[in-house]
């Protein structure tokens, strides 16, 4: 079996193919994440998802087999992003797993678990426990799950329409960098209708990343952006990384909006309509988030670093939003996720 000391970090799985992570690992994670996420459920399923990497299919495809052998049916979700994982893990009140590595290189692979209604899985919710029975072994037990086919995109393009005014938007000339990754899948739908002229650099879904590596918080990936958006006097500009959670924003004269500021504009938003209500931060946001987020008559809350504490935090708070500088955003209305 392939290195699993080496695969589970604090918040996902993740490691290079195939001498890190492999599909007879991928294999045992997917029987140990059945008998996990689904002990006591009524009608067990998975659903499970990839993102374009080329060895996202064969490594999916031994989970699923894992998933099925403990008797725990699959809902494959085919190609889609980490926030499409999240909202039809919430939708469909079922645990789910995505085979991404985000923003690493092609040589990666990685696995991001939740639990049924998007609820995390990190090292102090499952991993721990989910690397111990991979380790060990799952025995098959009884008849094999059943797999069929999902498609969400549509679903979650209207979810996403539904957190503004549609009709209250004004136009915009945008531009947005997918770099290859699943944004090329995700964004077309989601502005699908809207009133705003789009324009998507590195559309094609490539898990080689033949242009530029998918990882928007480097400036040098944010070149080409921001170039186009000055080339076409565009008012906005939009960098995801490979699996589509995480954006950076660049203004009309190109210049970077950290995660801190995007989070203090998204609270002020929020707040203008649900005032009184509780933001997260993380502690290495800006001092200025905090401060926008009273000025709104907001309550802020700070929080740990990472997806898994904010999300519980949001969950004991009641919070409407949440924000990280490294380019995460996670609504209440999206089951606490990205």
């Amino acid at each position: 079996m392939a290195q699993i000391d080496a695969v589970f970090k604090a918040y996902d799985i993740r490691g290079t193919v195939p001498d890190q992570l492999d599909a007879e690992l991928c294999r045992s994670i997917g029987a140990a994440f059945a008998r996990f996420a689904t002990e006591g459920r009524d009608r067990p399923r998975v659903l499970v998802g990839r993102d374009m990497r080329p060895s996202g299919v064969e490594l999916s495809a031994a989970f699923a087999e894992g998933v099925r052998s403990q008797g725990v049916d699959v809902v494959d979700l085919g190609l889609c992003s980490t926030d499409m994982l999240y909202f039809a893990s919430g939708r469909e009140d079922a645990p789910a797993a995505v085979f991404t590595a985000s923003h690493n290189p092609a040589r990666y692979n990685g696995i991001k678990m939740c639990l049924a209604g998007a609820r995390p899985v990190g090292e102090e919710t499952g991993l721990r426990e989910i690397k111990a029975m991979a380790a060990e072994g799952v025995a098959p037990t009884g008849p094999s799950g059943v797999a069929h086919e999902l498609d969400v995109l549509a679903d979650f393009a209207r979810h996403v329409h539904s957190f503004v005014d549609v009709g209250a938007l004004k136009p915009l000339k945008v531009v947005a960098d997918t770099a290859n990754g699943m944004g090329g899948l995700v964004v077309p739908a989601v502005f699908e209708g809207l009133p705003f002229d789009l324009e998507i650099l590195y559309p094609e879904l490539d898990g080689t990343f033949p242009n530029h590596p998918a990882d928007p918080i480097q400036p040098e990936n944010q070149a080409d952006l921001r170039a186009r958006v000055l080339e076409t006097g565009a008012d906005i500009g939009l960098a995801f990384d490979g699996d589509a959670d995480r954006v950076f924003l660049v203004d009309e004269r190109a210049e970077l909006l950290s995660g801190s500021l995007t989070t203090a504009i998204v609270a002020a938003g929020i707040l203008a309509k649900q005032p009184g209500a509780t933001v997260i931060h993380n502690l290495i946001c800006s001092k200025a988030v905090p401060e926008v987020i009273r000025e709104g008559g907001g309550t802020p809350v700070r929080s740990r670093v990472g997806h898994s504490f904010i999300k519980a935090l949001m969950a004991d708070t009641g919070a409407v939003f949440g924000g990280e500088h490294s380019g995460h955003y996670y609504f209440r209305d999206n089951y606490r996720a990205d």
